[in-house]
């Protein structure tokens, strides 16, 4: 699903999806939990190729990612929109495993790997930056691994989380 700020917004079932142009990256991830691990092959769908096929709106700047058992985490448009991003359905050749994001995940290998966001649903284009789950509970809004952005200060309140998740509703995200 690509909807939000996007002239036509579209939903793709699996097969869909696999039918779609696939390319490979190769590149390291960081965890934020100081792990790194170097050179590692991914094969799937550009993330750009979603993108224009939506065509974005003028108003588009940041980006809510859905994925599966209500997980989201936010991405400014700068940081989703670029060629080496992927929907990633294959790692070293092989189908993800369910352990590591399968049917589908986000690939943001810039930025933290949480931000590569398992079982990926969606895409909700947007005008304002709204936390993701980890964003909610004091990760960075970003996460760039080469500035350190870990922790981005206090976690959330609930009456916050709740702000949030209301604006999050009159977006449609997650419906």
């Amino acid at each position: 699903m690509v909807s939000g700020l996007v002239e036509r917004p579209f939903t793709l079932t699996y097969d869909e999806l696999l039918a779609l142009p696939r390319k490979t990256v190769v590149c390291d991830i960081h965890c934020v939990t100081t792990w790194s691990r170097l050179d590692n092959t991914f094969e799937g769908v550009p993330v750009q190729a979603l993108l224009e096929r939506a065509g974005l709106k003028p108003g588009a700047k940041f980006c809510l990612v859905v994925a599966e058992q209500g997980f989201t985490t936010n991405l400014p448009l700068s940081d989703l929109n670029r060629p080496e991003n992927l929907i990633a359905l294959k790692w070293a050749g092989e189908w993800l495993t369910p352990e590591h994001g399968w049917p589908a995940r986000l690939l943001v290998p810039h930025l933290y790997f949480w931000k590569s966001a398992k079982w990926v649903r969606g895409f909700e284009l947007l005008d304002e930056d709204l936390p993701g789950f980890w964003e909610q509970n004091g990760y960075h809004m970003r996460g760039d691994p080469w500035t350190e952005e870990r922790y981005g200060g206090r976690g959330l309140t609930q009456h916050e989380i709740n702000k949030f998740r209301n604006a999050s509703k009159r977006h449609g995200v997650g419906s």
